[in-house]
């Protein structure tokens, strides 16, 4: 496997973009820049990774293609278009996006998400962005959702049956997945089945950690590595097996010493797979 962040850290140039990133004991990176930046800006990233040996895990795209308003929903599609070309030309193992909401919150839970207009519309719109997009050297991934299609793998088994398109494969967020008491407390479990339907279809991998709160009802929040109770050298071991060049990507924390922080802890947890 081979461990990243989803932050650039702080840096003035490419070229310590890419060393940073490798200082801090990253093998893959989230690419920094985005489609609608200049050209000479995304070459010079691209070749400073390539000089550090920094693969590309992601090209994030994060915007609802699903969103209500047509002008924003075209604008958004299109950005997401645009991202997976993007990927393809860095031959990133993947781009990433989550389906949508059908809402005002671009990533919120709501009733409609899991109607099977839902499951129509989105299978839809994966295949209209990877048709226009027409990728080669990448896929186009959706991040599970604890409230939005898929939640967990045979949802993705469904998503990926319907879709029907070779580059459409599968972005591993396994703590967003964590939506119940059974997966909290059957943890494993839950890893092995995800591993075992999913395999060889998973592109890239995000890595954090979810704790339960004692009040009522069931609360749980994700949290830093080692912060919660999520059997993380598990998962990253089951990762492992499937590619030894998976990435892992750390992601959500506020500050550049927060990722310090936990990729020592990750580095320390993980010793002998990245």
């Amino acid at each position: 496997m081979r461990l990243g962040t989803s932050s650039p850290l702080n840096h003035t140039t490419p070229e310590e973009w890419a060393a940073n990133q490798s200082k801090l004991g990253c093998r893959t990176v989230v690419f920094p820049v985005q489609s609608n930046e200049p050209e000479h800006k995304i070459l010079a990233y691209k070749e400073a990774a390539e000089i550090a040996g920094l693969t590309i895990a992601e090209v994030g795209i994060w915007r609802n293609a699903m969103a209500v308003d047509p002008v924003e929903r075209k604008a958004n599609r299109d950005y997401c278009v645009e991202q997976l070309r993007l990927a393809d030309y860095l031959g990133a193992r993947c781009a990433v996006n989550v389906a949508g909401a059908f809402g005002p919150i671009w990533d919120g839970g709501y009733r409609e998400n899991f109607t099977e207009e839902a499951w129509k519309q989105t299978v839809a719109m994966v295949q209209e962005i990877m048709d226009r997009a027409d990728v080669k050297n990448t896929y186009f991934t959706l991040e599970p959702m604890p409230w939005m299609i898929p939640t967990g793998p045979k949802e993705y088994l469904r998503l990926l049956d319907r879709v029907e398109r070779d580059h459409f494969a599968v972005h591993m967020d396994i703590i967003n997945m964590i939506n119940s008491a059974e997966r909290y407390f059957h943890p494993e479990e839950f890893v092995e089945e995800c591993a075992e339907l999913l395999g060889s279809r998973i592109r890239s991998c995000h890595i954090k950690d979810v704790h339960l709160d004692r009040r009522y009802t069931l609360r749980m929040e994700e949290c830093g590595p080692g912060d919660g109770e999520f059997p993380l050298r598990f998962y990253a071991e089951k990762m492992h097996a499937i590619d030894p060049d998976m990435p892992v990507i750390l992601e959500h924390l506020q500050t550049d010493e927060e990722y310090l922080k936990y990729m020592a802890y990750l580095k320390q947890e993980l010793k002998g797979l990245y």
